[in-house]
C-alpha cells in the first residue's frame, strides 16, 4: 500500500490519540470508512483532530453492551480525515482512511468529552512497508471469496478486487464483508499479511459452509 504524502512519516506519529468506539466500524491501512458525526463528544473529536494531524483512532468496543462499559480492544487502527464536510443540521460527514494500526497502552485524560488513548505503533511498523510480501494462494483466497459471496449473496466489483495490490484487497474485504464483529478483530490483530489472508480464508470458507447446510448466521 502506498502512503498520501500528508500522512505523517512512522517516526513522528503521535503518542496520544483521539478513539473513536464503534461497533462494527472497521478500519484497515488503505481502507476508507466513511462516518456521520452528530454526537457532541464526537464532533470535539473531529475538530481535536483537524486542529493536529487529522488522526482518529477507530477501536472496538470490548464488551457485548458498548453502551453499559467503557472496555475496548486494545489493538485498533487509526486513520486521517481526508474528506470532510459540515451539515445545516448540525453534523459532520466525513471520510476516514486507515494508515496504521496501534495498541492502546492506558487510556489518559479525556478532553471536551472525546476519549483519548496512549498508543504503541512499533507492532505494527510493516503497515507502512510498501513492499508487502505477495500472497503465494491468492487464486484460492479468490476461490473463497467467490464461494462466500455466493452463498451470502454479497456483491463484489470483480474488475476493482482483480486490479487490487494484495494487501489492498486483504485489507478492503476484512473491512467490508459481512464477517463477526469478534472476526473482524481477529483479523485486524493479525500483523502479517499472509496470515491475515490465511485467516480471512478459514472465516469465509466456514461462513460459506454454515450457509450451504442451514445452520443460522450470527451475522
Amino acid at each position: 500500500m502506498k502512503h498520501s504524502p500528508f500522512v505523517p512519516d512512522f517516526e513522528q506519529l503521535p503518542k496520544i490519540v483521539p478513539i473513536f468506539p464503534l461497533p462494527g466500524a472497521v478500519v484497515l491501512p488503505g481502507v476508507q470508512l466513511p462516518l456521520n458525526i452528530f454526537e457532541p463528544r464526537y464532533l470535539n473529536m473531529v475538530r481535536q483532530a483537524l486542529a493536529d494531524q487529522h488522526i482518529i483512532g477507530m477501536v472496538q468496543p470490548a464488551a457485548s453492551d458498548a453502551e453499559t462499559s467503557d472496555a475496548i480492544h486494545r489493538i485498533g487502527c487509526a486513520g486521517r480525515i481526508t474528506s470532510y464536510s459540515e451539515t445545516h443540521d448540525g453534523r459532520i460527514v466525513l471520510v476516514l482512511t486507515g494508515f496504521c494500526r496501534f495498541r492502546v497502552l492506558e487510556e489518559v485524560e479525556s478532553l471536551a468529552g472525546c476519549r483519548r488513548v496512549l498508543v504503541s505503533w512499533e507492532e505494527f511498523a510493516g503497515d507502512y512497508n510498501s513492499d508487502q510480501p505477495k500472497l503465494f494462494d491468492r487464486e484460492l483466497f479468490i476461490g473463497s471469496l467467490r464461494s462466500f459471496c455466493t452463498r451470502r449473496q454479497v456483491e463484489i466489483p470483480w474488475d476493482d478486487i482483480a486490479s487490487m495490490a494484495d494487501d489492498d484487497m486483504v485489507n478492503l474485504l476484512c473491512a467490508h464483508l459481512p464477517l463477526d464483529v469478534g472476526d473482524k478483530q481477529a483479523l485486524i490483530e493479525t500483523v502479517a499479511l499472509q496470515e491475515r489472508a490465511t485467516l480471512m480464508r478459514g472465516l469465509m470458507d466456514m461462513s460459506a459452509l454454515s450457509s450451504s447446510d442451514g445452520t443460522v448466521q450470527r451475522h
